[in-house]
């Protein structure tokens, strides 16, 4: 999945001022059918999803299954060694309004917050894609981790140059 909308550049930057800020990036996901629930708006559980979804879009996949697809606005969990993995520490979800379900993509601009020596986070804003009003602000807090050992790997100074143009040390205002 590339960056969402007409107006962004390769690097999923808004290129026609459309509010997105520099340091963010953009991306588009899905909302089916099936994660509404019986309120009839997206469950809370399928929020996670779409911030997986998101996540995945701008900083593409880890490795494993799957096949190659479309190149992410920034190469960072498909391009970690291979027995890395890339570990979600903990999730910290705000629902600001209801996301009702419409048959178009959500909007989901992300931007990394703290960069620690071996952690970082990425902030997430979730927005309805007719009205744009926010709907979600998460945080999920990330690591790598060696697969063999258990341990926490430390950022190498390649992913943290990676991380740097998105990165903004508070989540959303």
């Amino acid at each position: 999945m590339s960056p969402a909308g007409e107006g962004l550049d390769a690097e999923g930057l808004d290129t026609q001022g459309a509010g997105t800020e520099p340091w963010r990036l953009e991306v588009e996901v899905p909302m089916r059918w099936g994660d509404m629930d019986a309120y009839g708006h997206i469950n809370n559980v399928q929020i996670v999803r779409i911030l997986e979804e998101a996540r995945i879009a701008a900083f593409g996949p880890p490795r494993g299954p799957g096949l190659p697809g479309t190149e992410p606005p920034v190469s960072l969990f498909n391009d970690i060694p291979e027995g890395t993995l890339a570990l979600v520490v903990e999730h910290k979800i705000r629902y600001v309004r209801t996301l009702e379900y419409r048959n178009v993509p959500a909007v989901v601009q992300l931007w990394v917050g703290a960069v620690k020596g071996a952690s970082f986070d990425i902030h997430y804003l979730v927005q309805d894609p007719v009205t744009r009003q926010d709907c979600v602000r998460a945080t999920s807090h990330l690591a790598f981790v060696d697969e063999a050992t258990g341990r926490v790997l430390r950022l190498t100074p390649e992913q943290k140059e990676r991380l740097a143009p998105f990165t903004r040390p508070h989540p959303v205002p």
